[in-house]
Order: C-alpha cells, then sequence, then structure tokens
C-alpha cells in the first residue's frame, strides 16, 4: 500500500512514507548503520522511514546518522540536549511523523526487523491496533539470557501485567508496531517514565486494544553496552506506581516519601551511634543526624526521583543542597507546629496529630523542593531543559 500525494505546485504526485520507523539512540555509534541497512532490507518495496532520536550521545552517533541520511532517503535525526529516557525518545520521535504506521526497534540488533512486514500486515488488514515482538509466545525465545535474567524478566513481565489492558504476553517488549489512531489514542495519557514505552501506552489508551503479537527470537547485543541498570529498574517500578496510583498520587512524590522514610532510618542510626559512642550529646547527636539525613535524602532524591532534572557539576549541587535543606528546615518548622497546634487545640491523639505534622510537612518538602531545587531550568537559547540522565 502507498499513498499517493499530489504536490500542489507542479502537478506530479510523489509517494509518502507508509510506515515509520522510531529507533532511540544513546552511544550507538558501532549500531546504527547495521540497523539501518537490516530494516532497509526487510522493508525493501515498502515506503518507509526511519527516524533516529538520539539522546545527546558523545560516542559520534549522529555524524553516523547524518552520512546515512546523506546516502539514503527517508533517514532523519531528532537530537534531544538535555532530555534522556527511551519512553520520552520514543514518543517526541512518533509525533514527528505523519505516517499511518510505526514501529519501534531498538538499535542493538537484538530485535528481528525481519518481522516488520508481518507485522505491518497486521495492522493494514485492520485486524490489530498494536502487535508486538513476543519473546514468551511460542516459537520466542530469550536468546542467550541466563537463567537469573530470565527470571527477573518474567517477574517485571509478570508485575506489568497489573497494568495493561490488554492480553499480552510480553508487556515488556521493546519491539511494536502500533496505528496512529492507536497512539493518538493514548499519548495525551503517557507518564513517559523509564524505558518500557509499550507498556506505558497499553496502560494509557483509553480503549482496549486489539493486540496481536509475532513471536521472535531475542538476539544478543551486537555492540556497545546495554543501558540497563538498578536506576533503570526504580523508573520501571515509578512507571507502575504511576499507571496504578497515579491519579490519586504522583509517582514522584511517591519516590520522595519513600526516600524520606529511608533518610528517617538514616537519622536514626546516626544519632543512636553518636549517642551509644558519647561522641556527642544529644543536642549535638541531633543536629548532626538531622545534616546526615538531609545530605542522604538530597542525593538519592538527585539521583532517583528527580533524575529526569538530576543536578549536576559542583556549583549545581551545592546550590541545590543548599536550597533543599533551606526547604526542608522550613518544612520541619511546619511539621512541628502544625502537631502541636492539633494536639493541643483541636483533641487530636498524639499519633494523629503527629501523623498530620509528617503529611504537610512531606507535601511542603515535595511541592517546594520541585519549584526551588530541582525546577524546570532554561538553557541559554530559551528552550526548556528537561529530562536528563
Amino acid at each position: 500500500m502507498n499513498i499517493d500525494v499530489r504536490d500542489s505546485q507542479n502537478g506530479k504526485s510523489r509517494f509518502a512514507p507508509l510506515v515509520s520507523v522510531i529507533i532511540p539512540t544513546f552511544n550507538e555509534f558501532a549500531n546504527v548503520s547495521k540497523i539501518a541497512a537490516a530494516v532497509g532490507i526487510a522493508l525493501r518495496g515498502i515506503d518507509h522511514e526511519i527516524v533516529f532520536v538520539d539522546d545527546d550521545s558523545f560516542d559520534g552517533t549522529r555524524t553516523e546518522v547524518a552520512k546515512l541520511a546523506a546516502a539514503v532517503p527517508g533517514i532523519r535525526l531528532i537530537h534531544r540536549i538535555g532530555r534522556r529516557g527511551l519512553s520520552t525518545a520514543v514518543t517526541e520521535g512518533m509525533l514527528s511523523t505523519t505516517t499511518p504506521f510505526m514501529v519501534v526497534i531498538d538499535a542493538d540488533l537484538q530485535h528481528d526487523e525481519t518481522m516488520i512486514p508481518q507485522m505491518l500486515s497486521l495492522l493494514e488488514s485492520g485486524t490489530a491496533d498494536l502487535v508486538v515482538g513476543s519473546r514468551y509466545t511460542e516459537g520466542g525465545g530469550l536468546g542467550s539470557w541466563d537463567k537469573r535474567r530470565a527470571q527477573i524478566s518474567a517477574f517485571a513481565t509478570w508485575l506489568a501485567k497489573a497494568v495493561t489492558k490488554g492480553d499480552l504476553s510480553d508487556p515488556m517488549s521493546g519491539f511494536f508496531a502500533i496505528t496512529r489512531s492507536a497512539f493518538d489514542n493514548s499519548v495525551r495519557d503517557l507518564s513517559g517514565q523509564g524505558y518500557k514505552i509499550l507498556l506505558d501506552i497499553c496502560a494509557s489508551s483509553k480503549s482496549p486494544l486489539r493486540i496481536q503479537e509475532v513471536a521472535y527470537q531475542f538476539r544478543t547485543r551486537q555492540a556497545g553496552e546495554s543501558k540497563l541498570d538498578a536506576l533503570v529498574t526504580w523508573e520501571y517500578l515509578m512507571l507502575l506506581a504511576d499507571k496504578l496510583v497515579g491519579h490519586v498520587l504522583p509517582a514522584r512524590f511517591i519516590s520522595f516519601s519513600l526516600i524520606g522514610g529511608l533518610g528517617v532510618l538514616v537519622h536514626m542510626f546516626v544519632l543512636s551511634g553518636l549517642l551509644a559512642t558519647g561522641l556527642a550529646d544529644f543536642i549535638a547527636a541531633q543536629g548532626a543526624a538531622t545534616f546526615t539525613a538531609m545530605v542522604f535524602n538530597f542525593f538519592v532524591n538527585n539521583t532517583l526521583t528527580y533524575r529526569d532534572r538530576r543536578l549536576r557539576g559542583v556549583k549545581e549541587v551545592i546550590f541545590g543542597l543548599f536550597t533543599f535543606m533551606l526547604v526542608c528546615s522550613v518544612g520541619a518548622f511546619a511539621n512541628v507546629g502544625i502537631a502541636n497546634y492539633l494536639f493541643a487545640n483541636s483533641h487530636y491523639r498524639w499519633w494523629s496529630a503527629g501523623l498530620a505534622g509528617i503529611l504537610l510537612g512531606a507535601v511542603w518538602n515535595y511541592a517546594a523542593t520541585s519549584v526551588f531545587t530541582w525546577r524546570v531550568r532554561k538553557h541559554p537559547s530559551g528552550a526548556t531543559k528537561g529530562p536528563s540522565v
């Protein structure tokens, strides 16, 4: 199927691409030429475009893509500065296109691009809104994964099924094809968290998607390094939290509160240690414990909760720590003041007054640090600085 578009100036016909292949990249210099060639072979005879969405790689990835674009029609590059994350990269790539069908595939050659024509055929026939490359259906497989990684993947898949609305064996897949209308039906509710955009789309769709799966064998990465790490795992958990309770509490607030709870444990550990060793009296020990807990909370939040606005460089970090401690000091006074007022004047029990003070302090700290510590900054060009890793 080709789409005939009439050029209004010269009356000649040209063919617009039927499908856009979105390939997110970060330091994939050794793979971009290979994946472009592989996709080109798989889609030979089908009008298509390839959109590389690069998160400011420093290994020459964009230079390689530029060479490809100069030699091969239909290859484009989106260069994202100050914004990182696979989900948002894929979303931006899709939003930059106008084709009726879109395919998402990784640059590392682990997905089987030869399955794309079959996936497109299912979309074109109107029998599916979304076609997923699955490792868990009959004929699929995890390739050379060891037992531990396979178990982690299976557990993550089991968790994902709690938020997906369709019958999907591999909601963690990063290889899928989708219709424009299905994407448009979910894009405004995407959380953009983490790296599992398929899960985000399925959980955000306003109506159930007609989903079909095609089996494929997961390959071994050809070059470069895997982007999976503990931070990505945390982002995945926050994505699940956002889809499960995000309509009640923001996932970022949940993360901020959990880290605050860990900060309480750090506080008590330092306080008890100083008192037990006799290194300080109670007032000094309490002050040292409070300072240590605030520093702990700042750096952990900077790494996890605000990964997309992460402060970097000595000046940024020092200023951020200063504003964080200042804001949290105000929150501590508010906590004590409100709790004391409720306990003394409103017939609240001690524990309910204490919880009310803690809740008020947590909300204040979260809201104020979002504005003053991890605010969305501007580039010199005036562009908003979004996610960074």
